[in-house]
Order: C-alpha cells, then sequence, then structure tokens
C-alpha cells in the first residue's frame, strides 16, 4: 500500500511540474500578446539573432516543445518565415537545457528549489489579485514558475527513495545490460515518454533520479536523453498535421535536426561519453566512465545530474554549430518531403486555424485574422469566374463559369462557418475587453464575405435565366458592364488591402470605391429608362442587364461593409 501511494505521490509531483510549465506558457503568451510576434520577427533578421530568440523564449517557457508548437502556429499563420523558424528552432533545443542545469543543481545542494519556489507563489499571487490584466498575466507567468519548481523539488524528495528500492533496480538492471541493444532500447523508451507528458524537461528530470539512484548507469542516461530529443519533436508534427505546407515543413525541420544530432553521437557514442566525463572531470566532479556507482555512490550520486546536462546541452550546442550553416539545404529538404499541393488555386480548405487554438486569445485571434484575409481572397477570385460568365459566349464554358459560382457559394458559406467555430472556440476562453470587440468585428466581416458568394451564385442564377429566355446583350451593354465589374474588382483590392494592415484608421480608399461604383449604377440606370423609352433594345433584356447591375452594386456595399468594420466601433479618425 506504500509503494502504491509513492507511486501516485510521484505522479503528482509529475502532474504539479508539467501544470506549472502550462501555466507558465500561457503566462508569458499572455503576458506578450501581440509584441510577441513582433520581438519575432525583430529578433530573427539572421539566423544567429534566431538561434538566440530559440534560447531566450525557451529558457522562459521551459519547453523546447511549447516553443516549436508556437513556431508552428506563427508559420502556420504567416507570421514567420521557414528559414528564420529553422533558426529558432535550433536555439530552442539549447534553450530547453535550463531547466536540466536547473534540476542538476538541487541535487548537491547548491540551492532549494523548494524554497524559491513558495515565495515566488506569495508574488504571484498578489499580481493576480489585481485589476490590471498584465500583473494578472505577469502573476499567472510567476505561478507557473512556482509551481514547476515545486513540482521538482518535490519530485526528487518523492520520487528517489521509490526509485532506488532493490525491487525497481532488480526489474531494470537485466535491460541495461545488452550493450548498444540497450541503448537503442532506452532511446526508444525516452521517445516514448516524452510523448507521453508531452514534455522532455519532465523526462530529463525522471532520467537524471534514475540515473542518480543508481538505477541506470550513466550510458543508458544519455540512450534516454537521445530518445527525448526524439520524442519532442513527434508532438510537433503531430500539431502540424492538421496544418498548412509551411507548418508541416517547419515540423520536419525541427525532426531533421534531432535525428542527424542522435544519429551523429550514436556513431560516436563511447568517445561523446568519454568526452563528457573529461569535461566533468575537470571541473572537479567523478568521471562516470571510470568511477562506478558501486565504488562511490555519494560522489556519482551528486555528478551524474551534472554529466546529463552537460550531455544533453553539449548535444543541441555541437548541432547547433554545425547545422546553422546548412539552413538552406535544410529548408530545401523539407520543401521535398512536404511538397506545394499541385493545384494551389483550388485550395479552399482553412490555411490557419486548422490546427486547433494557441494558448491564448490573443494569438489564437491573429491566425483567425489571417484566415480572413486568405477567405477575402477566395472570394477575389470567385468573383473573376462572375467576369469570365458575363463575356463568354461559349454555353458549354458558360456553363462551366456558372458551376464555379455555385461551388464557390458553398465554399464561402463552409468557411464561414468554420472561422465563426474557430472564434466561438476562442470566446469561450479568457479574453479582453478589445479581444471581444476584435471578435464581434471578425464575426460581422465573415457575414458578409458569405453574402459576396450568395452574390456571386445570384448573378449565375440571372445569366442562366437569360439562356432560358435566349436573350444576349448587346455590345453597348457589354461594355458598360464590364465597366462596372472593373469598378467592383477594384474594390476587392482595396478590400484586401485593408484586411491586410493590421491597424488601419482610415478606409478613405474603400469609401472611394464604393461611392464610384454606386455613381455609375446610378449613371446605368437613368441611361437603362431612357434607352428602354427610346426603344434602344429588349425589355426583358435590359431587364436582366440592369438585374446585374444591381447585384453587382450590392456586392460593392458587401465589401464597404468589411472595412468598415476593420475600424474599432466602425468609426474611422
Amino acid at each position: 500500500m506504500s509503494t502504491l501511494f509513492a507511486i501516485l505521490k510521484m505522479l503528482g509531483c509529475l502532474g504539479m511540474f508539467l501544470y506549472g510549465m502550462s501555466l507558465m506558457s500561457g503566462g508569458l503568451q499572455k503576458l506578450a500578446g501581440n509584441s510577441l510576434r513582433a520581438f519575432l520577427a525583430q529578433m530573427t533578421s539572421n539566423k544567429f539573432k534566431c538561434v538566440l530568440t530559440g534560447i531566450f523564449v525557451t529558457a522562459l517557457v521551459q519547453s523546447s516543445t511549447a516553443t516549436t508548437l508556437m513556431l508552428v502556429s506563427f508559420v502556420n499563420a504567416g507570421l514567420l518565415a521557414l528559414a528564420n523558424a529553422i533558426g529558432v528552432i535550433m536555439g530552442a533545443n539549447i534553450g530547453t537545457t535550463v531547466t536540466a542545469w536547473i534540476f542538476a543543481l538541487s541535487f548537491d545542494g547548491s540551492f532549494s528549489l523548494g524554497a524559491i519556489a513558495i515565495p515566488l507563489m506569495f508574488f504571484a499571487f498578489i499580481f493576480m489579485s489585481m485589476k490590471a490584466t498584465k500583473w494578472k498575466n505577469l502573476g499567472e507567468f510567476l505561478m507557473g514558475f512556482g509551481f514547476l519548481f515545486l513540482g521538482l523539488s518535490t519530485l526528487k524528495e518523492t520520487a528517489y527513495p521509490l526509485l532506488s528500492s532493490g525491487a525497481v533496480q532488480e526489474f531494470l538492471r537485466p535491460l541495461t545490460s545488452y550493450g548498444m541493444i540497450s541503448v537503442i532500447l532506452f532511446m526508444i523508451i525516452g521517445a516514448i515518454m516524452t510523448l507521453c507528458l508531452q514534455s522532455s524537461a519532465a523526462t530529463m528530470s525522471l532520467t537524471m533520479l534514475l540515473v542518480s539512484a543508481g538505477v541506470i548507469p550513466f550510458n543508458i542516461a544519455a540512450a534516454m536523453v537521445l530518445g527525448e530529443n526524439i520524442g519532442t519533436t513527434i508532438t510537433s508534427n503531430i500539431a502540424a498535421s492538421v496544418a498548412n505546407v509551411s507548418a508541416k515543413r517547419t515540423a520536419r525541420a525541427h525532426m531533421l535536426f534531432n535525428l542527424f544530432g542522435v544519429a551523429w553521437v550514436l556513431c560516436l557514442f563511447n568517445p561523446f561519453l568519454k568526452l563528457i566525463g573529461s569535461i566533468v572531470e575537470a571541473l572537479g566532479f567523478a568521471n562516470p566512465i571510470t568511477t562506478s556507482f558501486e565504488a562511490d555512490s555519494v560522489a556519482l550520486a551528486a555528478t551524474l545530474p551534472y554529466c546529463v546536462a552537460t550531455l544533453h546541452t553539449l548535444f543541441n550546442v555541437i548541432n547547433t554549430l554545425i547545422l546553422i550553416w546548412f539552413i538552406p539545404v535544410i529548408e530545401k529538404v523539407v520543401k521535398l518531403m512536404v511538397p506545394s499541393p499541385k493545384d494551389s488555386e483550388e485550395v479552399f480548405k482553412l490555411s490557419y486555424i486548422g490546427g486547433g487554438l494557441l494558448n491564448t486569445a490573443e494569438l489564437s485571434l491573429n491566425e483567425a485574422s489571417k484566415e480572413i484575409i486568405h477567405f477575402g481572397e477566395i472570394c477575389a477570385k470567385g468573383f473573376r469566374y462572375v467576369k469570365q460568365a458575363i463575356n463568354e459566349h461559349d454555353e458549354s464554358k458558360i456553363n462551366g463559369f456558372i458551376d464555379k459560382l455555385v461551388k464557390y457559394e458553398e465554399i464561402t458559406d463552409n468557411i464561414e462557418y468554420e472561422i465563426a467555430n474557430y472564434l466561438n472556440e476562442v470566446s469561450k476562453g479568457e479574453i479582453s475587453g478589445d479581444s471581444a470587440e476584435r471578435i464581434k468585428r471578425m464575426y460581422k466581416i465573415i457575414g458578409e464575405m458569405e453574402s459576396l458568394g450568395d452574390s456571386g451564385e445570384a448573378i449565375s442564377r440571372m445569366i442562366t435565366r437569360m439562356k432560358v429566355y435566349k436573350q444576349s446583350l448587346d455590345e453597348v451593354q457589354m461594355v458598360k458592364l464590364n465597366r462596372m465589374v472593373t469598378l467592383v474588382e477594384n474594390a476587392y483590392s482595396v478590400m484586401i488591402e485593408n484586411l491586410k494592415n493590421d491597424n488601419i484608421k482610415d478606409i478613405t480608399n474603400a469609401c472611394d470605391a464604393e461611392r464610384r461604383i454606386n455613381e455609375y449604377r446610378n449613371v446605368l440606370r437613368e441611361e437603362h429608362i431612357a434607352n428602354l423609352e427610346k426603344d434602344k433594345y429588349n425589355y426583358r433584356a435590359g431587364t436582366f442587364y440592369m438585374d446585374i447591375v444591381s447585384e453587382l452594386e450590392k456586392i460593392g456595399d458587401f465589401i464597404i461593409n468589411i472595412s468598415q468594420a476593420l475600424i474599432p466601433n466602425g468609426k474611422e479618425d
């Protein structure tokens, strides 16, 4: 019974550690908000800055997995170039070693993680009690740190006696005595544990506990570290599996980086371990290669965590120093692994929010914003078929364009539904007043875009009825109708330009485009009445002609509504 309680207590400590990491990561993203995106943009101008950014961000969130998932989302949303993301990933792998060193320091009594955690949680509570959102987010970040440190401290105290028991050692000893077979076996175990826990830092902590308790030798601990570096790439690849091509390539780049490192370490496994032993020995610690656990268990118990941390750090630093010069090559390889869709013109699935919600509303809304821009571009593509259907004389080709317009109406319905569902999920979380207002504007925009698809289909029905009644437009009507179409195309261009403006305050360009459409519609209406009185063309053909003109003007109304919705509270400065 006591053993079962000890296992449950250890799992609880592990849960506290993982919860702290999640809380800390979420608090940081809320605290940073849009400035995190700006920071990444400014700090990724060259490959060395990319690596430093990865180190810094991962040292803060204490998880390379969290950083990589963030990167996958940023690349998915078009906020970060693939080459820059690869550099940040390299830095993230170095940054994740900070947790290993923190935990290693606690083994020899250099400082107490628990002693740091408790005061930190007190100050975190004070910040979380404040009304200002930024202080609440800072408090959440610090509270996460407190839980992480407390989880690590209690994990060590709880797990050490359990793992050092004779029963555990007797169970694992046969598995560690098969040379390279054991190395491969425990590398797989390390990968599986990391995948299950969704944290290489947590698995690293357990590895340190096992090796310091003498349950596994240093070479097996090294194998687990290699497995952890593979396991952490699986999470990002799973996250990217439903994302766009760029995000998949980012995840593959992470996988290639770590697989390359594991490959060269396995080829030089024993020499590499000897190098680690020499470095640790030079720092005044016992060499794990030349000293057995039975001969000096006390010295090795304090030394082995440092050996694991050194190995983890050296693995990632050397890997980065080698591969940083080959970022363009890695980029080419992942593009070959994940080729671009052949029919890119007809890709209508969600491109930016398919991977699910990010940790915070601010970052999730950035992805939704990119998706809305993409939605606008799809609407503009659909309008091209309106122009082609109007100008085509071949009946079979006209039917093809009409089918396209019907298809685009279905596409706009589906995309509106998917984005609305996503926004609904975002709004269920903790969001600021500004974010709530932004979500309302997004609902308005996607509703207007869905109406654009309806108008395209409405024009297709008008053209179909013209065919049924065997009516056609004369040359003068076609010229004027094409002029109207050109004005609407210009309005579409202005709409997309405004959608891409992150901080738009002036939509004069959209108002001007809509005014020109209305003015020309009025001119055509007056001409139409005069032409009917003079019997210049068939009444029924004239009716179809003006119906299309009116629907084009209605499209202009939807387009100006979209630009107006971009302005907070619908007001221009």
